[in-house]
């Protein structure tokens, strides 16, 4: 778990958060949390993020995927569609998440595929769609993030 890898960006976005003398892959990474769930980001646009998470090391004691680790891994890709829709003057902020746990899980990896249901000037809300090995929905989620302005001078935002 945890493994490190690259994720996929459009050449445009990557540089432009080079020009800003920002690393895209790892600003937009699962960070700590993620990476200690196992989350793996294998694409990533503002119209489309895929990831996937272990069920196992993610479960609660009946041996099902925890509900709260799914909604990590929804909130994980949401907030990043929500980042590359904002671009890199804006920094994305979870504001609501809504889960509705479908069905168990309780081995190999499940899948979350991000969509842009709203993507504004100062809001974003992405729904999430996990599914298991067998293209099974395990939830379904909503996330808002707001977009606030990336203080250049080095600040994170006002």
């Amino acid at each position: 778990m945890g493994e490190q890898h690259t994720v996929k960006f459009p050449q445009e976005v990557i540089e432009e958060y080079a020009a800003l003398g920002l690393d895209l892959p790892a600003l937009f990474s699962a960070g700590d949390l993620g990476t200690r769930m196992g989350i793996q980001i294998l694409e990533a646009s503002a119209d489309r993020v895929v990831g996937t998470m272990p069920v196992e090391g993610n479960t609660q004691p009946y041996g099902l995927l925890h509900g709260g680790a799914s909604a990590v891994l929804a909130e994980t890709l949401g907030s990043v569609g929500s980042m590359l829709h904002g671009g890199s003057r804006k920094l994305a902020v979870g504001v609501d998440l809504n889960c509705t746990h479908h069905r168990g899980a309780r081995s190999g990896l499940v899948t979350g595929v991000a969509t842009p249901v709203h993507r504004g000037r100062s809001t974003a809300t992405y729904e999430i769609v996990i599914s298991d090995e067998q293209d099974k929905r395990v939830c379904t989620a909503r996330l808002t993030c707001m977009l606030r302005d990336v203080d250049l001078s080095g600040g994170t935002g006002s």
